[in-house]
């Protein structure tokens, strides 16, 4: 398998989306002639054109109307955000419009758009572009979910995405554009839906997404060397969320965490604790407990912003509390 970063993976999914279906098409702030603000689109205007590679004016709320009209006339748009904070600026298009027009058609017009883009914080972005916005979108039917972890994750997923017939949000984590990874070559897609153990054990479930993974492997390496097993459960896809997976990895190890970027009140984690206790509970040996990001806007200075995202430490430490070795 080849090697390849984060970037380049989710530029060989568009790449090869758009070489096998016509309908396929990009567009967003920079994302012809400067490549995309993280050069995820690097090329394809010079491989597709203009009419396929579509440079858009400052106006997210316009141009994800334009690929919501353009998905019901039958295109397959991808719309990217140059950061999903900016996707706020968007809501009704995507809430009022994506989300509901096969429900309120009768089944008739459906929406096959995909809204891609990187989100979480950076490197001291502060408060209003270091927004974990996932939970936001799982709140509504109609759209599906995506956070990609890995290079093989991110190609497989996007292009999934892509041919799905339904509105999908697809946030990537800025950070780990220069990940590198090994990526299948040839074609292959990782179907919707479906979660991945990124390291299997025995003493107690870690569930993160995205860029929290890598978090939580990092904390179960530590954990290891004192004894303890944790197996890293990573949904990959948030909405539908693979239940399945998740419980049967709580049933055989009794204990679990959900470490997530986003503020705590309304979370991914609650959703992820209130599926586990409706549905495994008498497995559970202690609490699950949840390890997020703090709620308050991101700061700025750097020593605050560490301070307020989730990191191996406080895994560790929410690992030894439910395995009662504090």
């Amino acid at each position: 398998m080849a090697v390849i970063a984060f970037r380049e993976a989710l530029n060989q999914a568009m790449r090869e989306e758009m070489q096998r279906d016509e309908r396929v098409f990009l567009m967003g702030e920079e994302v012809g002639a400067y490549n995309g603000a993280y050069k995820v689109s690097k090329g394809l205007l010079d491989e597709f054109g203009p009419k396929r590679v579509l440079d858009t004016p400052i106006t997210e709320l316009g141009f994800t109307g334009l690929g919501v009209g353009a998905a019901m006339a039958g295109l397959r748009p991808i719309v990217e955000m140059m950061t999903f904070n900016f996707s706020l600026l968007a809501l009704d298009q995507i809430v009022n419009s994506a989300a509901k027009m096969l429900y309120m058609s009768g089944g008739q017009i459906g929406v096959p758009m995909v809204v891609r883009g990187p989100g979480g914080a950076g490197h001291q972005l502060a408060a209003q572009h270091s927004q974990a916005l996932e939970a936001w979108f799982c709140h509504v039917p109609g759209l599906k979910v995506v956070t990609p972890a890995t290079p093989a994750d991110a190609k497989g997923l996007l292009k999934s995405s892509i041919r799905d017939n339904n509105t999908v949000i697809f946030i990537e984590s800025e950070v780990l554009y220069g990940l590198k990874g090994e990526v299948p070559e040839g074609e292959y897609t990782i179907p919707l839906g479906v979660a991945e153990i990124k390291r299997p054990g025995n003493d107690v479930t870690l569930i993160a997404h995205s860029k929290m993974v890598h978090v939580a492997l990092q904390a179960a390496e530590e954990l290891e060397k004192e004894g303890i097993d944790a197996e890293v459960i990573d949904p990959r896809t948030l909405r539908p969320l693979d239940t399945d997976m998740i419980l049967q990895s709580v049933r055989k190890t009794n204990r679990a965490v959900v470490v997530e970027e986003g503020w705590p009140f309304c979370g991914i984690g609650a959703q992820i604790v209130d599926t586990i206790q409706h549905k495994a509970f008498d497995y559970l040996d202690a609490p699950i407990l949840r390890v997020t990001g703090a709620d308050v806007p991101m700061p700025y200075a750097k020593p605050l912003e560490h301070l307020c995202l989730p990191d191996k430490g406080r895994v560790i430490d929410a690992v030894h509390r439910v395995t009662y070795k504090n």
